[in-house]
């Protein structure tokens, strides 16, 4: 039962990524300035993590942090939450949400070479091909993207939405020891806590420039869903499912994001809205497959020791 009911939480978060997209583009840059949504993201859902905590703290044991984790919890704030979410959000609103969710998908790649880069970890020829393949699928994406003139993406968009991807891949590489040590929330409410410490000074000066008087109803609920949607129900879901499930079998999931993404894009331009489809193209399919095709090879286990 526990393993349906993480395979149903990997599916909703999917989901919420893959709304995401076309949500927080909807409010960027025009009402609310990429960094500035991002000291929004961190003051709310900090602020439900930390509530969470405090509320969860009679029926369990308060835990303390070392002081010798200090240091990788900062690292983590800084990798994690700062440039992680800085990246993608000036990323996204420079560019199309169909690219973004293309590009982010090459995580695991990266989650490989970054952790045979710190860790040493091996590396076997299988994965090393994946590597190959979707790092390739990845450069062609942003090398079209410099040549092509296109109506929603640009290739320093997509440069960002890569660096951010990067950026994520160490804070997996950096966090994985914290998270066996101490409680997930516990780690969750600190890495906040730190990555606020970076996002503050660069993103306030655009909260204070947000006009909230003009926001409609849907606006605010926009803000509300980026907020209590894609930074803390999405991250207590993550939570969940990795206590039941592989790391490999949520590697999966992702590849559920440029396909919602791409179809709730073609939903809306049909209602009036963006029509961020208009910058699909084969090549856009193509470098697409040659990403998910190294994921593929980097995250799958296989029978034999390739």
């Amino acid at each position: 039962m526990h393993r349906i009911l993480a395979h149903l939480a990997l599916l909703v978060v999917a989901v919420i990524y893959g709304c995401n997209y076309l949500i927080a583009k909807g409010l960027m840059p025009d009402l609310v300035g990429p960094s500035g949504f991002i000291v929004l993201r961190v003051i709310g859902g900090g602020g439900l993590f930390w509530m969470l905590r405090m509320a969860t703290r009679a029926s369990e044991t308060w835990e303390s942090i070392e002081r010798g984790d200090i240091w990788r919890l900062f690292a983590c704030g800084a990798t994690g939450v700062a440039a992680n979410q800085l990246l993608f959000f000036n990323g996204l609103s420079a560019t199309s949400p169909i690219n973004a969710s293309i590009i982010m998908t090459i995580n695991p790649v990266l989650v490989l070479v970054i952790s045979s880069i710190l860790l040493s970890t091996t590396i076997t020829l299988r994965k090393m091909l994946g590597i190959l393949i979707g790092g390739g699928g990845a450069i062609a994406l942003l090398v079209a993207g410099a040549q092509n003139e296109s109506l929603h993406a640009s290739w320093q968009g997509d440069f960002m939405i890569l660096l951010n991807a990067t950026s994520y891949g160490f804070y997996l590489v950096l966090v994985k020891p914290l998270m066996v040590k101490y409680k997930p929330l516990t780690v969750i409410a600190w890495v906040f806590a730190f990555g606020a410490l970076f996002v503050l000074p660069i993103g306030w000066q655009q909260v204070m420039e947000i006009d909230w008087p003009s926001f409609k109803t849907s606006n605010w609920y926009g803000v509300a869903y980026v907020i209590v949607g894609t930074t803390f129900l999405a991250y207590l879901l993550n939570i969940y499912a990795l206590r039941y499930v592989q790391p490999t079998v949520v590697s999966i999931y992702i590849y559920l994001q440029p396909l919602l993404a791409t179809g709730l894009s073609w939903g809306l331009s049909h209602r009036g809205g963006a029509d961020y489809t208009a910058d699909l193209s084969g090549l856009t399919v193509f470098c697409a497959a040659a990403i998910f095709a190294g994921v593929a090879l980097v995250s799958l286990p296989s029978r034999t020791n390739v």
